[in-house]
């Protein structure tokens, strides 16, 4: 009795090898191996992550003063504004914006609720093109960022910028 393979069955045990090595590997085998850059490196951060750490630092010195008051208050980071004027030339924004003219840096969403009934927190929205458009890496974009944080927390408190750097008395 003599023994003969079916052809989809031969062909099948062909390609199986070849699957096995595009698995590991792009189409020619000249792909990245490996990260480019280690983690521990400075430049493995996006721009997105070293903002994030810049409102992070801008915020901790509120937080510190005024822990009580904005526990409730949330801060995000978002990449644009969503909202653009519809005549930029006699723009006059809410005071729940912060704008450099035309173009808002950052805005204040108070508590309320939500589109299926639930309760939301206050928030504040920073956009991070704006701001690193206006300032440089560093110390500058962190003193705006903190000027921009210190108008939204003044707005959701109802008190003076100058009291917010101060503090509660």
């Amino acid at each position: 009795m003599r023994f003969e393979p079916s052809p989809a069955r031969d062909r099948a045990s062909r390609r199986s090898p070849r699957r096995r090595r595009r698995s590991h590997r792009d189409r020619r085998g000249r792909g990245l191996r490996a990260p480019l850059l280690p983690q521990s490196v400075p430049a493995w951060n996006s721009r997105s992550d070293e903002f994030d750490a810049v409102a992070l630092e801008a915020f901790a010195e509120i937080d510190a003063r005024w822990h009580d008051q904005i526990s409730g208050l949330d801060v995000a980071v978002d990449d644009i504004p969503r909202l653009l004027p519809r005549d930029p030339e006699t723009v006059q924004w809410p005071d729940e914006v912060t704008a450099d003219g035309a173009v808002p840096l950052a805005r204040l969403i108070p508590a309320g609720i939500d589109v299926h009934g639930a309760p939301t927190r206050a928030q504040i929205i920073l956009f991070r093109r704006p701001l690193e458009s206006r300032a440089k890496r560093g110390a500058d974009l962190l003193e705006l960022v903190h000027e921009v944080l210190v108008q939204q927390v003044a707005t959701h408190l109802g008190v003076d910028e100058d009291t917010v750097d101060r503090g509660p008395e």
